[in-house]
């Protein structure tokens, strides 16, 4: 078994025999009445909402990025960049870009204190994109750094 593997990945280097049998060992399944869902999304969208301007970057579940906007790149300059319309079009210009890399089926990350997070969604779905789960993954503080000192006039 483990030659006609040998043979069939062209020899593959890096794994051990004991490596190999060990992975086609079957195993028992326990079996439960709940239904599992596959998980269904092809990508990850990341929306990063800052006060000045929004990323919307498009990765793979991985990780790896495969495209990504922001207001800046939309042509919007200074304060322009901070607003939702500028996510929006951010948002539109992801979607169609994920569309022609056939990736319809995706789940959203949002992030930062900005405007922009639900325009950017917005801009998504205009494109044709299904959400299928939305994330907010701000940082909170909890309780936070120290502040200054009380200003004595």
């Amino acid at each position: 078994m483990y030659k006609k593997f040998c043979i069939f990945m062209n020899f593959i280097q890096g794994i051990s025999k004991k490596q190999f049998l060990k992975s086609n060992v079957p195993r028992k399944v326990k079996q439960t009445n709940q239904t599992v869902f596959a998980s269904q999304e092809q990508a990850i969208i990341h929306v990063l909402s800052l006060l000045n301007n929004t990323f919307v970057t498009l990765t793979t579940l991985n990780g790896k990025t495969l495209a990504w906007s922001s207001g800046g790149t939309e042509g919007f300059k200074g304060s322009r960049r901070a607003t939702s319309y500028a996510a929006q079009s951010s948002g539109e210009t992801i979607g169609r870009i994920a569309l022609e890399k056939k990736l319809s089926v995706v789940s959203a990350c949002l992030k930062g204190p900005g405007y922009g997070k639900e325009a950017s969604l917005r801009g998504l779905k205009m494109a044709g994109i299904k959400i299928v789960k939305i994330k907010d993954v701000s940082s909170i503080p909890h309780n936070g750094c120290r502040p200054k000192k009380k200003r004595r006039v």
